[in-house]
């Protein structure tokens, strides 16, 4: 295209990523739990973990938007590059010797809708949780609920009001 400067490739053969940040919410057991798991793992490329929001968080990154880290995994590369949600889940396993071959798998677009309603199953737990719910999320009003014998299950809302969604 005429006009548009093209974008140059980062080089990754002459800038490799040295160390990867992990901003985590350090009230949510869940985020807790995930960072004690990859701080144990053998690690191909360090992780850092830091506390999202944080006085740390925000000296080391004073451009990021810090609220938005409390909501979301977010990591920040070496070089600024910046993950959040499962493109930074993804970029965790990454770094973890015995997961990178999953990541190139959920890095593919197939894997990436897995990697995606794995998130999206953990940020439903979140919300739950912060709401008072339990470990066993009981649902948000939208008829998925998850039991520890059966899994998640799905039983439509109720149509007493005569106005039901057909989706």
């Amino acid at each position: 295209m005429a006009g548009i400067p093209a974008t140059r490739d980062r080089d990754a053969a002459r800038v490799p990523v040295l160390g990867l940040t992990v901003l985590y919410d350090a009230q949510c057991s869940l985020c807790s739990f995930v960072r004690d798991w990859l701080g144990k793992q053998p690690q191909l490329v360090p992780l850092r973990f830091v506390p999202a929001g944080s006085e740390e968080a925000r000296g080391a990154f004073p451009s990021l938007d810090h609220r938005a880290t409390l909501e979301e995994i977010t990591v920040v590369g070496d070089s600024g590059q910046v993950y959040r949600g499962s493109a930074a889940w993804v970029v965790c396993l990454w770094a973890l010797r015995e997961q990178r071959a999953l990541a190139h798998r959920l890095s593919t677009p197939a894997g990436a809708r897995l990697a995606k309603g794995a998130m999206l199953a953990a940020a439903k737990w979140r919300a739950g949780h912060k709401t008072g719910g339990s470990l066993y999320y009981g649902g948000g009003g939208d008829g998925w609920a998850y039991h520890p014998q059966a899994g998640w299950t799905y039983n439509p809302p109720g149509c007493d009001s005569g106005t039901c969604s057909t989706r």
